[in-house]
């Protein structure tokens, strides 16, 4: 146990982070991407999102970078309000898995999908940069 702490610290080090500093990025890069779809910010989604993310919703949709960044701009889903709690992260080397619970006023091709949803995203860290591969979000009964 010891060892592979070690190794995932020397790791990170090697990246010129602290486990803390990243765990906080990335919090930070969640927190962001949600700000970017109520501002309908492409070209924030583009940059935290990766080419190939795949996205499975909470109706069992899948999307692609591409079908969400077409959602964003013709505006056949939008966030009106979001607000994020609970995230927590664990790191394993080049991969982290972050999870949270969003409470959000939404519609979703053009239905209303206001509600609770809690989710996992999956970070990959390619050429020093970061970015979010595959997401998946489940509609919370309240």
């Amino acid at each position: 146990m010891k060892t592979v702490l070690g190794a995932i610290l020397i790791a990170l080090a090697a990246y010129g982070q602290s486990k803390s500093s990243l765990e906080d990025a990335l919090k930070k890069m969640e927190l962001e991407w949600a700000q970017a779809e109520i501002k309908k910010d492409v070209a924030a989604v583009e940059r935290i999102l990766a080419d190939d993310w795949v996205g499975i919703d909470y109706d069992g949709s899948t999307a692609t970078k591409a079908a969400l960044i077409d959602h964003l701009k013709t505006g056949a889903s939008s966030v009106e309000s979001q607000e994020t709690s609970d995230m927590k992260v664990r790191i394993f080397g080049k991969t982290a898995i972050v999870t949270g619970v969003d409470t959000e006023k939404s519609r979703d091709k053009n239905k209303d999908s206001t509600g609770k949803y809690i989710w996992t995203d999956v970070f990959v860290e390619r050429n020093g940069r970061w970015q979010i591969v595959a997401t998946q979000s489940t509609r919370m009964d309240e």
